[in-house]
């Protein structure tokens, strides 16, 4: 399989879309609008109106001038997002200097614009939009204009409380920006991996319906053929006497054979394939295919057996198929000797164990397996001197494919003195049989 790049899949998820930032700026401005509205003529204090609002019309041009230069559906570079995420940062610090500073219980609002970063933009720029926050706090903790209060009274708050907001901030910016980048990179990561599920899905799909293809072909082109063969002979019975004429219809005659030959073959296969191998297979003859490929790349490979009787039968699947694969080829890659395949059943359960004698899962990861972009390659028996990578997409496309069958995939280490990993799959019989 083709190497996959995991961040070509969703190359500009992580891109802002424009609407979302004009959206929560209007928002802003209707709150700002609002806040600062009825503390003037709702509760009667006084405070610099005109310039307040001033402040507040620069944001709703800046949302208008955005409207019509660029389509709702724009989506911003990181230098346009983090100047205007800069801009909204900077637009409520001069709010809040007309207003009462770190006095101001709207000061936490500082943590929306870093949030709306972490989200979004890189950690570098995250880090940026937050030290520009601790600056404007630290300004507006020595600067500001009084905090508008009734008339003859002047609300002067500790300047240990002031300290108190300020550290406040700092926190809330630090924990709220790096709690929420994890969460949304983990979001990101987890968005990639299942758009290279599909792609890889999508893909086995296609390769197995390639053999009904080519039956359905050979099908077609079967009457013509009989039609140009059977032409072919009462032309070289007319022209019997013309020997060069003979000898070109001899040769049309067996170039028409030729290719009845071939596609008789492919007919064969791709009734063999529509009935027993793309339909239904044995839990015996699935694991034959895995394995016969992976036979003579350096490591032994052995089937097990174990179950009594006829084995159960089940639909045939391709992203089951790629899953496994995916399994027995990670553990070729680390075995030192031997891997050994084991099909297994009875009456309730359904069962293929895949275990190999290298040195096992690391005990950091082992835990963390089935998640994206977890990987602990080794080293490839396919190609000497050669190291296997890759993005640690492997094991989760495995896991999420099988798991779409009804499946359960559990990896674990050999009990103790065994050496190796183990992955096994295990189904009910019912929901093996039926077909996932």
């Amino acid at each position: 399989m083709n190497a996959i790049e995991p961040q070509r899949l969703t190359g500009s998820a992580r891109r802002l879309r424009l609407d979302t930032l004009v959206r929560l700026r209007w928002l802003a401005v209707i709150g700002q609008s609002a806040a600062v509205s009825g503390v003037q003529f709702g509760l009667g204090h006084d405070l610099p109106f005109g310039a307040s609002f001033v402040l507040i019309a620069a944001s709703a041009w800046l949302n208008l001038a955005l409207r019509v230069r660029y389509p709702a559906s724009h989506r911003l570079s990181d230098d346009a997002a983090t100047f205007l995420l800069a801009f909204d940062i900077a637009q409520l610090a001069a709010l809040l200097f007309l207003t009462g500073g770190l006095q101001n219980p709207f000061a936490l609002l500082f943590l929306a614009p870093v949030l709306i970063s972490a989200t979004a933009l890189t950690p570098r720029r995250t880090l940026l939009l937050g030290l520009l926050v601790v600056a404007c706090a630290t300004l507006l903790g020595f600067f500001h204009e009084p905090l508008p209060w009734r008339d003859g009274e002047v609300l002067d708050l500790p300047f240990l409380y002031i300290l108190g907001v300020w550290a406040a901030i700092l926190l809330g910016t630090g924990f709220i920006g790096v709690y929420a980048w994890r969460v949304a990179e983990e979001a990101r990561q987890l968005a990639q991996a299942l758009a290279a599920t599909e792609l890889v899905l999508a893909r086995e799909q296609h390769l197995s319906q390639i053999d009904g293809l080519a039956a359905a072909a050979a099908h077609e082109l079967g009457t013509p053929l009989a039609t140009i063969a059977l032409v072919a002979k009462e032309l070289s019975k007319r022209l019997a006497n013309d020997a060069e004429v003979a000898d070109d219809v001899t040769l049309l005659r067996e170039q028409v054979e030729r290719c009845r030959a071939i596609l008789g073959q492919l007919t064969s296969r791709g009734e063999e394939a529509d009935g027993e191998f793309l339909e239904r297979m044995t839990l015996m003859h699935l694991v034959e295919e895995l394995v016969d490929p992976m036979r003579g790349i350096g490591v032994g490979i052995r089937i097990a057996r174990a179950g009594e009787g006829t084995p159960p039968r089940g639909r045939r699947n391709a992203g089951l198929v790629y899953g496994l694969t995916n399994l027995l080829d990670n553990a070729v890659d680390f075995a030192e000797d031997e891997v050994v395949v084991e099909a297994g059943w009875d009456e309730r359960q359904v069962w293929i164990e895949i275990r190999d004698d290298g040195p096992g899962f690391p005990a950091d990861v082992l835990l963390r397996l089935g998640e994206p972009y977890v990987t602990t390659r080794g080293h490839d028996k396919r190609g000497p001197d050669e190291e296997a990578a890759g993005h640690g997409l492997g094991v989760f496309i495995a896991k999420t494919l099988i798991e779409r069958t009804g499946a359960q995939l559990s990896l674990t280490n050999g009990p103790s003195p065994e050496v190796g990993a183990i992955a096994r799959v295990a189904w009910s019989r019912a929901e093996f049989e039926a077909g996932g």
